[in-house]
């Protein structure tokens, strides 16, 4: 799914599912007529009790846009029961012109199932003893709820879709701040190449840069140099406009590509990659282009830089237990770098970056504190100890030692009580 032009889908799906998976309830995302967007546990869309009886959907589906209806008029949420006698609520999700969408949660049941039975099914639907008997197979999946936790629910679905509109609203604003000067500065770009007596060729060295900023996570850097190349793009392709949406695309595969080297998850990377194929025919101008691709470069560099430094950190805490362990044995940044599954430069820098120290000095720390426990027991020799603390000899050991702590194994071991070996 992708963001629509009215109101932000991916922001509504986290509400609906955050609503669902901490009640329970089934939530469901759909436009003002119905059309369902997204559901979350079991919904209107999952509820087979209409087809069952046979019933037409266009009950159900009238029956939730009076709902909305209502909440719109009563202030933002509404409580209704579906054909069905079960229990809804609603809240409208808002765009720049009004109720774009909703959130409608349910069904469920707010009376006793037996009473449900009884009076709803029975006496005022009129079924038969087999019709109910079908209703009651399909019931298990629809919970309880009392109506004093539907009313605080139903206030509590209104609180966060308003949430949710004062994010995506101000979001949209800030949105189309960025497309504005996306435009300005892709403008200013083939203004300058209009200068020129003759088409320059593709510039191959900034996409090469703008690869290498993304590398990098310079942000604000591959902002710029992608500017200068949707410049080139639309000022060589002139109005062919589905040529330039093909280079632009391809144009991003790259850049998701750089994305995974510099960290990103390549499962979502990939995701994504699939997600702009899709939106790409629906986008027939450059104004909705540049917007659209303020929103991509926004989601795409988040991927990057959203969860890097709790990514790092787990990549640092698994790297230094196992350095913990195994001091003793023959370990290069590339073997380590292998391990938690990264390239060795960019495991290198995060090292750096997290710890202070490179890989090896970080490494040789361990390795001489835990010499230091050795050498406190006089019957191990120094070249044994070396050997077991994975130098590979004692020369190199000595050195070592001696720079972090200022003076030699032997006169640390003699220091400390120990015997010459």
């Amino acid at each position: 799914m992708k963001q629509t032009d009215a109101f932000d889908l991916r922001l509504a799906q986290e509400c609906a599912d955050a609503f669902s998976g901490s009640t329970g309830l089934g939530c469901v995302v759909s436009d003002v007529n119905g059309k369902l967007f997204h559901e979350s546990g079991y919904g209107c869309a999952s509820c087979r009790l209409c087809s069952v009886l046979k019933r037409q959907p266009d009950e159900c589906i009238q029956a939730h846009i009076y709902g909305m209806t209502e909440a719109e008029r009563f202030g933002g949420k509404y409580i209704y029961f579906c054909p069905m006698g079960l229990t809804c609520f609603v809240s409208p999700i808002l765009g720049p012109e009004g109720s774009e969408a909703k959130i409608t949660v349910g069904p469920f049941l707010m009376v006793d199932r037996q009473d449900y039975v009884v009076w709803e099914l029975t006496e005022q639907m009129k079924l038969s003893e087999e019709e109910v008997e079908k209703v009651l197979t399909e019931m298990d999946s629809i919970p309880f709820v009392s109506p004093h936790t539907v009313t605080n629910l139903s206030t509590l679905l209104f609180m966060a879709v308003g949430f949710m509109n004062n994010v995506s609203a101000s979001k949209r604003m800030l949105d189309t701040q960025d497309s504005n000067i996306i435009q300005q500065q892709v403008t200013a770009y083939i203004q300058e190449l209009k200068s020129s007596t003759e088409i320059p060729p593709y510039p191959f060295e900034t996409e090469q840069a703008l690869l290498r900023a993304v590398r990098q996570t310079n942000k604000s850097e591959a902002q710029r140099l992608l500017n200068e190349l949707f410049g080139y793009i639309f000022f060589s392709v002139g109005s062919d406009f589905s040529q330039a949406k093909t280079r632009i695309y391809e144009l991003l595969v790259l850049i998701s590509r750089s994305a995974i080297d510099a960290g990103a998850d390549p499962a979502r990377i990939l995701q994504l990659s699939h997600q702009y194929l899709n939106d790409l025919p629906s986008l027939t101008d450059v104004d909705a282009l540049c917007f659209w691709l303020t929103q991509v470069m926004g989601t795409l560099m988040d991927s990057v830089f959203e969860y890097l430094d709790a990514r790092h950190a787990n990549v640092i805490h698994q790297s230094i237990q196992y350095l913990g362990t195994h001091y003793g044995e023959h370990i290069t940044l590339e073997d380590m770098a292998q391990k938690v599954y990264l390239s060795p430069s960019y495991f290198s820098r995060i090292f750096k970056k997290e710890t202070g120290i490179t890989f090896s000095a970080y490494l040789n720390r361990v390795r001489i504190e835990h010499s230091k426990e050795l050498l406190r027991h006089p019957n191990i020799r120094l070249t044994d100890i070396a050997l077991m603390v994975g130098f590979e000899d004692q020369s190199y050991f000595t050195k070592v030692f001696k720079k972090l702590t200022g003076t030699t194994p032997l006169h640390y071991r003699e220091s400390k009580g120990g015997h010459k070996k």
